[in-house]
């Protein structure tokens, strides 16, 4: 029987988890249907990782999924951003420790050229690994946007994204345009250098992202996106052929 190609996922950190109420890591399930679905096998990253265990997970696995979660560290993208988007910033329960880990995966992921694949929080962090930039607080920012914060439809398209045409989503997809959930109020600002559009909400805001061409030599994969496929990929073959292409380049990494 074959083997599954095995993708190494980076979960999020809970406060307290139900043993001892110690810091807990956290995967929501449907990651896990919506991969399993696509014929892979998810193996949760280390939490408490150096730079030489960063490495040899990344080599372990045929791909990477960078999940959603918290806020990026503004410190990290914004030295001089003024207190009071500061204050809008929901920071990881660890200190920051996840920010800098995931740093680190993106690094590997691309020293050692695994397709990745980044989901809402682990699309903005993305972007800021490759020297890009965050909108801190969209109702602050961009005050004539839509509500990207559709907490109450996690499970439920709110809003259209208007596909890249020739882009990577559009061909994965085939669509031009594609209802997705929104659950964020951060965004894409500047594009890191490497990076191109492949999506845009009606009001502008960066909902996927992929490789420029002069730049698709550098990983077999990469597709970052600021919705949550997952949750609507059981229900919607569009989103479930965003999980399937990822596994045919980890399959054939595998």
């Amino acid at each position: 029987m074959r083997q599954r190609p095995l993708i190494l996922v980076s979960p999020s950190v809970e406060t307290k988890g139900v043993e001892f109420e110690d810091l807990s890591l956290s995967l929501s399930l449907p990651y896990e249907r919506a991969l399993l679905q696509a014929g892979l096998l998810p193996w949760t990253v280390l939490s408490l990782a150096s730079r030489e265990l960063i490495a040899e997970c990344v080599g372990r696995a045929d791909g990477v999924l960078l999940t959603g979660g918290e806020d990026v560290h503004p410190v990290l993208y914004d030295h001089q951003m003024p207190q009071r988007l500061r204050k809008k910033c929901i920071l990881t329960p660890d200190g920051g420790a996840r920010d800098l880990r995931e740093l680190m995966i993106v690094d590997e992921v691309f020293r050692q050229r695994k397709p990745l694949l980044a989901i809402c929080r682990g699309h903005q962090v993305l972007n800021v690994a490759l020297g890009g930039t965050l909108i801190a607080d969209i109702p602050t920012q961009l005050p004539t946007a839509i509500n990207h914060r559709r907490l109450d439809r996690r499970a439920g398209k709110v809003h259209d994204v208007h596909l890249t045409p020739g882009g990577l989503l559009a061909k994965i997809t085939g669509k031009r345009n594609l209802g997705v959930n929104s659950t964020h109020h951060q965004a894409v600002d500047r594009l890191a250098e490497i990076l191109a559009v492949a999506g845009r909400s009606v009001d502008g805001v960066v909902e996927a992202l992929q490789l420029k061409p002069a730049a698709a030599r550098l990983l077999p994969f990469l597709l970052s996106v600021q919705f949550h496929p997952e949750r609507l990929a059981e229900r919607h073959s569009e989103h479930h052929a965003i999980f399937a292409a990822f596994a045919r380049a980890c399959a054939a990494q595998h």
